[in-house]
């Protein structure tokens, strides 16, 4: 039986250490599904400063967000010639809008997640659309509650219509 037991090395993730302005987030690899280039968004009319714009993604249009701009962290977050855009899945179930991009500063960088690496951070403040603060080695992040992020997403664009 004991063959069936998953050892440490099993229960490693493949993780993603994305960089924004003023610290960094801890995504799960799946949830990533491309690293684009930062290009200037379409305005998106009477829509919060947090949603830079609209990009165009395999025949989407995906609102860009400003993390910082978003948790009140930073008022000034824009893109610049170092940006980059991670096209996220919104994990909402929402057909309308199962992704999003959110803008980054440079590539994110993979990193293996296991238990024994990955640490609680009760200090870190930790803004109502992060599950969790936590320490990834020696890089702390924030974990995004992706779920929480997509509902605040559709709420501004329906109420920007």
């Amino acid at each position: 039986m004991s063959e069936n037991i998953p050892d440490d090395a099993s229960r490693e993730i493949r993780g993603v250490l994305i960089q924004i302005e003023g610290g960094r987030l801890l995504l799960p690899n799946a949830t990533v599904s491309e690293v684009l280039s930062y290009a200037d968004p379409d305005p998106i009319e009477n829509a919060p400063d947090w949603i830079l714009g609209s990009i165009r993604w395999r025949g989407w249009q995906l609102p860009l967000v400003a993390w910082a701009r978003l948790t009140g962290t930073a008022l000034h977050e824009a893109g610049d010639l170092g940006s980059k855009v991670a096209v996220l899945k919104a994990l909402n179930g929402n057909p309308r809008l199962p992704y999003f991009a959110l803008l980054t500063q440079g590539f994110p960088r993979l990193v293996t997640v296991s238990r024994s690496a990955l640490a609680a951070d009760q200090d870190m403040h930790r803004p109502t659309v992060a599950l969790a603060g936590v320490t990834l080695n020696e890089d702390q992040a924030l974990i995004p509650d992706l779920d929480a992020v997509a509902g605040a997403i559709g709420d501004a664009l329906a109420s920007a219509a």
